[in-house]
């Protein structure tokens, strides 16, 4: 597939400061555009996110402790605050992608087909209707799970609610996935999509099928805790309806060598020409102790050995393990759902629920995913399983700690792998702020502005959720 270049005037014309009563919809922007572009650039940016080591936006590779900041260490003490991490998060998910989707949608509806199109126009529209819509709940779930509640009926709707009342986070979550069946029954293979707009898969409808049985499974397995019936029923039609199976299906963004089309992570790690990051001591050992191959492709190595700071600490780069060769490679692609992650929720829905075949078999099928997409042998693979094999009698250990590594590239589904299975058991540092109360964060604190803009819908949004912390768990997170 070749890629539409994305315009760097797109980044001026929908880049939105973020502000409460901004959430919504910008009233500075003239959209004189088409769905594809909106398409494109609301892809870019979800996958932007998604990926990016931005210490203003995303600093779950900092929570994780895959990486460990190497002068400013705020972050890594989950200071989040100072440069307010949470307005960028909701401008980029609500402003920058479901906005933007949203705008596309009225497009659609807008639209009147030439005579030529009159008979194609309806599957065509059904099927672009449903992938905004997949992308949509994408998008609404990585923001529930990060902040609990938030506003979701009344969002995207400025000039009826400038200040959306926050919808109950256990409600959206329902909601997602009934939108989501939905949308997965109105695809049609065989007509009309965005074509080359649809960086992600180029219209490719039954991959799409796919990527929403995909995203299906893990709300599904997201739920297992608090809501099994529902858990085990929407897993069901998840595997029943085909899920990603191949490394070739794995939804990803494909970036160019070119600014300002390249890697966010090239661009934050190589780019922006700081050397600000390098490994994090409990992830670096964990492989070490492991003899897991794939360290040499996470990290570089000092004079033949890799070597992670501790948590929480400045330290000389050169002391230590900087990421490795895909984090100084423009074109290292985005991970929105690949096969590795969809191959854990498998095995964990076997181990949960009995569902889809045996836990061991398909613990193992994960592992060797993950050294398949970082372009390692099934010999490598098969070696490193010999001597860390599944534990049956502590699966969540076993799942837990080997997704913490297979989705080292994927930090935000990583961290919602610890929030659910408890493992890897990490450990905040000492020198982590008051707020963290001495645990690694499990939730983001509201956007300031939100405080500030919309302070009567967040105040009983900080309330029904048990407080607007670092430490107040999401609503599937009880342990």
């Amino acid at each position: 597939m070749k890629n539409p270049i994305i315009i760097s005037s797109l980044f001026l014309l929908f880049h939105i400061s973020c502000t409460s009563d901004e959430v919504n919809t910008d009233p500075h922007v003239t959209y004189t555009t088409i769905p594809e572009t909106l398409i494109t650039y609301a892809e870019k940016e979800l996958s932007d996110y998604m990926n990016t080591p931005s210490v203003n936006e995303n600093n779950f590779r900092l929570t994780m402790q895959y990486w460990q900041e190497v002068t400013y260490v705020n972050e890594s003490n989950y200071n989040f605050t100072a440069r307010n991490v949470s307005n960028n998060v909701w401008g980029d998910l609500y402003v920058n992608v479901l906005n933007n989707l949203s705008k596309a949608k009225e497009l659609i509806g807008q639209y009147q087909p030439v005579p030529s199109e009159v008979s194609t126009w309806p599957a065509k529209k059904k099927n672009q209707l449903a992938i905004i819509d997949m992308l949509s709940v994408f998008t609404f779930q990585t923001l529930t799970d990060t902040f609990g509640d938030i506003p979701y009926s009344q969002a995207l709707n400025n000039s009826q609610y400038p200040l959306p009342v926050y919808d109950n986070d256990t409600e959206i979550y329902e909601s997602l996935i009934n939108r989501l069946k939905a949308d997965i029954d109105h695809l049609e293979e065989g007509q009309g999509t965005f074509g080359e707009g649809d960086i992600l898969y180029s219209g490719d409808i039954g991959k799409w099928k796919r990527f929403g049985n995909s995203l299906l499974l893990k709300l599904g397995i997201a739920v297992a805790d608090v809501n099994p019936s529902l858990a085990q029923s929407t897993i069901h039609t998840a595997v029943s309806g085909g899920v990603i199976m191949n490394e070739s299906q794995s939804c990803i963004f494909r970036y160019l060598a070119e600014t300002p089309n390249f890697s966010p992570i090239f661009e934050n790690v190589v780019n922006n020409n700081r050397d600000d990051f390098f490994g994090g001591k409990p992830f670096v050992d964990f492989l070490n102790t492991t003899s897991d191959p794939r360290v040499s492709k996470y990290f570089k190595d000092v004079d033949g050995t890799y070597i992670g700071q501790a948590i929480g600490l400045p330290g000389e780069f050169s002391d230590f393990s900087a990421p490795g060769t895909f984090a100084y490679t423009p074109v290292t692609p985005g991970n929105l759902i690949t096969y590795t992650e969809v191959s854990f929720y498998l095995a964990e829905a076997a181990a949960r629920f009995g569902i889809g075949g045996n836990p061991e078999g398909l613990y193992n099928n994960a592992v060797q995913a993950s050294f398949q997409e970082w372009g390692l042998s099934s010999q490598d693979a098969q070696n490193y399983l010999s001597e860390n094999p599944y534990n049956a009698s502590n699966w969540k250990r076993s799942i837990g700690e080997q997704a913490w590594v297979a989705i080292y590239n994927h930090p935000v589904v990583s961290w919602n792998f610890y929030r659910r299975l408890d493992y890897p058991a990490l450990q905040a540092p000492p020198t982590a702020i008051n707020n963290a109360e001495g645990k690694v964060p499990v939730r983001l604190q509201y956007p300031g502005l939100e405080a500030t803009t919309n302070g009567s819908n967040y105040s009983k949004a900080a309330t029904a959720i048990g407080g607007d912390k670092l430490t107040t768990k999401v609503f599937w997170d009880i342990h």
